[in-house]
């Protein structure tokens, strides 16, 4: 299974782990998604391997999240997907997928978890 990095290069932890990855060897897929989107399910699936909930993999400090209403109560999981989705801005970075599972690699070392042996 190939590595892919769910990438914003203007984001600087998002740089740092793709070159984590480059300095061990590993030339992952990268995936801009801001310009490309996972698809819902892909996330949903990132998500749930991450051992997070949806709303930990979203940005809350974009302004499209308040402006949407996402920190309103009983906003549910189903609605921030679909925001998600609709803005990818709202995804949190960086995923990294590797055969060893999917991390937010938030703050970097988190990748570590999931390096291939």
């Amino acid at each position: 299974m190939p590595t892919t990095i769910y990438h914003n290069p203007r984001c600087g932890t998002s740089r740092t782990v793709l070159d984590h990855l480059q300095q061990a060897g590993i030339e992952p897929t990268v995936v801009e998604y801001l310009k490309t989107p996972p698809t819902r399910q892909v996330l949903a699936d990132m998500i749930k391997q991450s051992g997070l909930s949806v709303r930990d993999a979203v940005r809350a400090k974009e302004a499209v999240y308040q402006e949407l209403g996402l920190d309103a109560e009983g906003v549910s999981d189903d609605q921030l997907l679909d925001a998600m989705i609709e803005h990818p801005i709202l995804i949190n970075r960086p995923f990294v997928v590797t055969e060893r599972g999917a991390r937010l690699c938030r703050p970097a070392d988190v990748l570590e978890e999931i390096l291939p042996r």
